[in-house]
């Protein structure tokens, strides 16, 4: 396979990331390509930017679908190759212009190697990085009638070897929620603190108190972490003692079920203290990432179709602590996600120095490929 064209196809995206929702000109250019591979069919505006390329055969048989992402990150890049991000304060810095790339690459080889049966479909979805992407997609009306057998998606992983296959049956990934908690007091004179409400210590109970509910041990099928992400308590007017307080947080488990508990216990607590301390508050409960459940015989696809290829395939033991919103897609249809290693000593995903490698551009694309012919066999 001539990696070489996917590799600048990827490079122009990575120099013009767009965030979440706003993939218009990323979705734009990458169906200008994609038109020179010839598709049966392309169905734009299914949930946003979001939009499904179709190979048909003509024939009876499966259909396959493959996603790849289409946004980008609100992270400045410090990287000073040529390639390198032109919007300020936005890169791709998890690698989703690679995964399109290697999408792109499927569909030349659909171009060039047309299949005998079934139908191919590519989905190019918007605003996975904030969880929106798959919902959107799923209540999209142009989207129902698709209905997929099967449906894959990859994810680069720094860490491991590159071209390495990792997957695991079940859970790959966890479920997902962000918490904002906004505390309402009462403003007072700093010379007189008594004469207002301060969420001061509320805070700092919340904290404690909301953390220790967390259970590491990834072995355990209580699994959770709890990531404190963003704190503020009044304001910098030396003059005033602090009326106003917001918290929030991020929480993983490997089951909904457990996630559920975890929030209403949360919810609980959150009351109590405010209670005692005699504050109003609000729960807000946001971006919100399905477990994703890897079906049993697609996972057996994506280890067939490793050892096929002579790739190295990795058993993962536990699942990737990363949230995935292509989970929503397994609740729906049988399908699985693998991780594609990304290199020992790559940047890990969403620091601001990570570049997606595209060495493993023809590692991802043989591997959709290969998994495509083993279910349409």
């Amino acid at each position: 396979m001539n990696v070489s064209p996917l590799t600048t196809y990827r490079k122009q995206l990575h120099q013009n990331p767009e965030l979440s929702g706003q993939e218009t000109n990323t979705a734009k250019q990458v169906i200008e390509t994609l038109k020179t591979f010839h598709p049966t069919n392309i169905i734009s505006g299914i949930g946003g930017p979001s939009f499904v390329a179709i190979f048909d055969s003509g024939n009876p048989g499966k259909t396959i679908m493959f996603r790849a992402e289409l946004d980008a990150l609100p992270i400045h890049e410090v990287n000073s190759f040529q390639h390198r991000s032109k919007v300020k304060g936005v890169s791709h810095k998890c690698g989703h212009d690679g995964h399109m790339a290697i999408l792109l690459g499927l569909a030349e080889q659909l171009y060039s190697t047309p299949i005998a049966t079934g139908k191919v479909m590519l989905l190019f979805q918007s605003a996975e990085e904030t969880g929106e992407g798959a919902k959107t997609v799923l209540n999209n009306t142009l989207f129902e009638p698709l209905k997929p057998d099967f449906i894959f998606a990859l994810h680069n992983v720094p860490g491991y070897k590159k071209g390495t296959i990792i997957c695991k049956s079940g859970t790959f990934t966890p479920e997902v929620v962000s918490l904002a908690i906004t505390l309402h007091g009462k403003t007072a004179h700093a010379a007189e603190p008594e004469k207002g409400i301060n969420p001061d210590e509320a805070i700092q109970q919340l904290i404690y108190n909301i953390k220790r509910l967390a259970n590491p041990n990834e072995a355990s099928d209580s699994f959770s972490t709890i990531a404190t992400v963003f704190a503020t308590l009044g304001t910098k007017n030396y003059g005033i003692s602090a009326g106003h307080a917001e918290l929030h947080f991020t929480l993983r488990c490997w089951q909904p079920r457990q996630l559920n508990a975890l929030k209403q216990t949360i919810a609980k607590t959150t009351a109590k203290i405010c209670d005692e301390q005699q504050l109003k508050y609000t729960l807000d409960w946001f971006q919100e990432f399905s477990a994703n459940q890897n079906n049993n015989t697609a996972t057996k696809h994506i280890e067939n179709a490793a050892n096929t290829l002579k790739y190295q395939y990795i058993s993962k033991a536990q699942p990737f602590k990363w949230g995935e919103d292509f989970g929503l897609f397994t609740q729906h249809f049988k399908g699985a996600m693998f991780g594609l290693g990304a290199g020992e000593n790559t940047p890990a995903l969403h620091n601001p120095d990570y570049d997606f490698p595209d060495e493993i551009i023809a590692n991802g694309v043989s591997m959709f490929y290969q998994i495509l012919s083993q279910t349409n066999a």
